[in-house]
């Protein structure tokens, strides 16, 4: 077998913690930290890294969980139900949220 062969999948940029306060520093920067500021940085910051994905990320909190983007492949045979005819559905990016070990464990959980 050949190396051309044996191709490692390609490797998906993965963004920690670190990135996402230095994200938020950013965002700061020079301002009187609030509770807003602070908690609409943090929504901001994320969305501006997920944003930037091209075309897939990772961004990997510890002990919460992991966001990520993912490409989907194109589907040649979708079928419109109202027409019957089949079209085709190009591919794109769609978010994914796995959760972490503590979160995955409490929706284990059954309430009572």
């Amino acid at each position: 077998m050949k190396t051309d062969e044996l191709q490692k999948p390609e490797r998906i940029p993965t963004l920690t913690r670190k990135d996402v306060e230095r994200k938020i520093e950013e965002k700061l920067a020079g301002k009187k930290p609030t509770k807003k500021l602070i908690v609409d940085s943090l929504f901001e910051s994320l969305r501006e890294l997920i944003m930037e994905a091209s075309p897939v990320i990772r961004i990997e909190i510890r002990d919460f969980g992991v966001f990520e983007v993912k490409k989907t492949r194109p589907k040649p045979k979708a079928r419109n139900l109202k027409t019957g005819e089949f079209v085709f559905v190009p591919g794109r990016r769609k978010m994914h949220f796995k959760p972490g070990k503590i979160l995955k464990n409490f929706l284990k959980e059954v309430p009572e």
